[in-house]
């Protein structure tokens, strides 16, 4: 009895000391970063008809997210890697395209490329970094390219105090159902000032989505399905970061209320 009772005073001992510890201690940073997906079909400029719409050209608004206190606690761990998945009945055309080169981005800038290489309008970034002890955050731009093969180069730019530039190219192929295609990229880690930390991606909202005349007809790089499953389009972003966590969201985009003529 006597030593149950040592024992029993012991462990309260323990815990009580635990307790202490915590609450005197700073918060532990969190292992995985959250993300946010949202992504909302919208018109193409100087295309009528586009938009919204089932089975209408359109280009897609896409908003990521990402909050953690994964580096030096005020910034998420750093994105590694993008897999981005597109509902089953999206139809993705790439020929017929003007296509501009990741040497040509990376050796001359984005001016060079071709006006009719832009997969996108001008987006926004969103980067934080943490330079001589003080947490930095910048705004700058990111733009999507259509590269040879089918791929896409998206070219981001922090110009300061950051000072950050990247360059991203992706690959597309089919996927399993319920969805029809697969953006596969790896982001490099970004080193912004000499002695500072690599930089963190905190946001993304880009407009993804062209087109072009032939023959009196609109090519769309996009085209949505004739048809919208019960619930809305289902999308899917897996995150890969480097503390290496893997993050999955899922959205599903409401079903268009029109359908194309």
């Amino acid at each position: 009895m006597m030593r149950m009772a040592s024992t029993r005073r012991a462990l309260l001992g323990l815990a009580v000391a635990v307790a202490g510890v915590l609450a005197i201690s700073p918060a532990v940073a969190s292992a995985t970063p959250t993300v946010t997906l949202k992504a909302v079909p919208i018109p193409l400029k100087g295309v009528p008809g586009s938009g919204d719409i089932l089975g209408a050209p359109a280009a897609v608004e896409f908003e990521f997210t990402i909050r953690g206190n994964e580096v030096t606690g005020d910034s998420p761990s750093q994105l590694r890697g993008v897999n981005v998945f597109a509902p089953a009945g999206v139809k993705l055309t790439t020929a017929g395209f003007v296509t501009c080169t990741l040497q040509t981005l990376e050796v001359k800038g984005p001016e060079f490329c071709p006006k009719k290489s832009q997969a996108s309008a001008l987006g926004s970034v969103e980067a934080s970094d943490t330079i001589a002890g003080a947490p930095i955050k910048e705004k700058g731009t990111v733009q999507a390219f259509f590269a040879p093969k089918g791929e896409l180069i998206f070219y981001a730019n922090a110009p300061s105090p950051i000072s950050a530039q990247v360059y991203v190219s992706g690959t597309i192929h089919p996927a399993s159902p319920p969805f029809a295609y697969e953006f596969e990229s790896e982001i490099p880690l970004v080193e912004s000032v000499p002695g500072a930390a690599a930089v963190s991606t905190e946001a993304v909202d880009i407009k993804v989505g062209a087109a072009y005349k032939k023959h009196g007809k609109t090519v769309s790089y996009i085209t949505l399905p004739n048809k919208c499953p019960k619930g809305g389009f289902p999308l899917k972003a897996e995150m890969k970061f480097e503390n290496g966590e893997t993050v999955e969201t899922l959205y599903k985009a409401p079903c268009p209320k029109k359908k194309h003529k």
